[in-house]
């Protein structure tokens, strides 16, 4: 019998794994550059869609009434009662200049006045005098002329009463004349007093709004003239003149909402609306306007000032104007 030969298992021999030699520094100039691809694909995509949706720009700041104060007289600063970034209600009394010159002048005025008045009186009674020496001139001519028609008066006292009628007449003019005169003078003595009065009350000067004193140039005992600025209020009302670039205000419009980022405040977001567009570029209101009609021309993107209004209560921050804000309007 044949003996029967084990059958011999054959076994695949495995196939080694090919490993991957390649240095590390390798295979991170590939991973890297392709998350960073990748990362830079959705920041693109994420850019370009919001770009769509929201408008924004780092060239826009705060702004507010400024309101300077300047005396409407001269003289020394008599009492001073503010001081820097002190806070005023309207109706307080800020400054105050030595009145004792417009006072001065006020009597006079008001001496001059009643002087003029008194003289009036007596140009008055002259007045009708006059009148009464007229009237009696006229008829006493009147008589003569009559009688000197019939031949019963003579030349000479017909004459008389001529000559005499004419000097009534030329007394009476005289007389109104210089009635009408003192009577003028009588409602420019009482306009001068009007202004005295103006310039006297003109030595007190009151806040005309609420807010902070700012730059502050006057002191206590200082010689001030007239339209010389002593310092500022500035109103709590803060609103923002951002310059958009005209590409990016085709669909902006009054209303929209905005969200306000203030450098001072970082990660505070505030919110305002859009109150209103000028109807102008900014460099056309300029004080020295481009000239484009030149063989040099060169196309710059204009800017339109965009004015926003803030819609919450800021009186809790110190916002002021003149500080950087970065607004994105929602124009979408």
């Amino acid at each position: 019998m044949e003996e029967k030969k084990p059958k011999q298992e054959t076994t695949k021999k495995e196939e080694p794994q090919k490993e991957d030699n390649r240095p590390e520094y390798m295979k991170k100039r590939v991973i890297v550059p392709s998350i960073t691809a990748i990362i830079f694909l959705i920041f693109g995509i994420f850019y370009s869609v919001h770009s769509v949706y929201y408008k924004s720009t780092d060239d826009a700041f705060i702004e507010g009434h400024v309101i300077t104060v300047a005396p409407r007289v001269a003289g020394p600063v008599l009492k001073l009662n503010i001081e820097d970034n002190q806070e005023v209600k309207k109706g307080d009394l800020l400054l105050e200049i030595d009145p004792n010159d417009y006072e001065a002048k006020l009597k006079e005025t008001k001496a001059k006045l009643e002087e003029a008045k008194a003289s009036l009186v007596d140009t008055e009674h002259q007045v009708v005098r006059s009148l009464s020496d007229l009237d009696f001139a006229k008829a006493d001519y009147e008589r003569y002329s009559k009688m000197y028609a019939k031949g019963i008066a003579s030349k000479q006292d017909y004459d008389a009463s001529s000559n005499k009628l004419t000097a009534s007449e030329a007394n009476n003019k005289s007389a109104q004349a210089k009635y009408d005169e003192i009577n003028a003078s009588i409602k420019r003595l009482e306009a001068e007093i009007e202004q005295d009065e103006l310039n006297l009350s003109y030595t007190k000067i009151y806040a005309s709004q609420n807010g902070l004193i700012t730059n502050r140039t006057v002191e206590q005992g200082n010689y001030v003239q007239v339209a010389q600025p002593l310092f500022a209020i500035v109103p709590e009302k803060m609103w923002i003149v951002a310059n958009f670039k005209e590409t990016q205000i085709a669909n902006m419009k009054k209303g929209q909402p905005v969200s306000i980022k203030i450098d001072t405040y970082r990660g505070k977001k505030f919110k305002g609306e859009v109150d209103s567009i000028q109807r102008s570029t900014g460099s056309r209101q300029s004080l020295f306007p481009p000239e484009n009609a030149v063989g040099s021309y060169v196309k710059i993107v204009q800017r339109v000032p965009v004015k926003i209004i803030f819609k919450e209560d800021i009186s809790k921050y110190n916002i002021v104007p003149g500080m950087s804000v970065v607004p994105e309007v929602k124009v979408k």
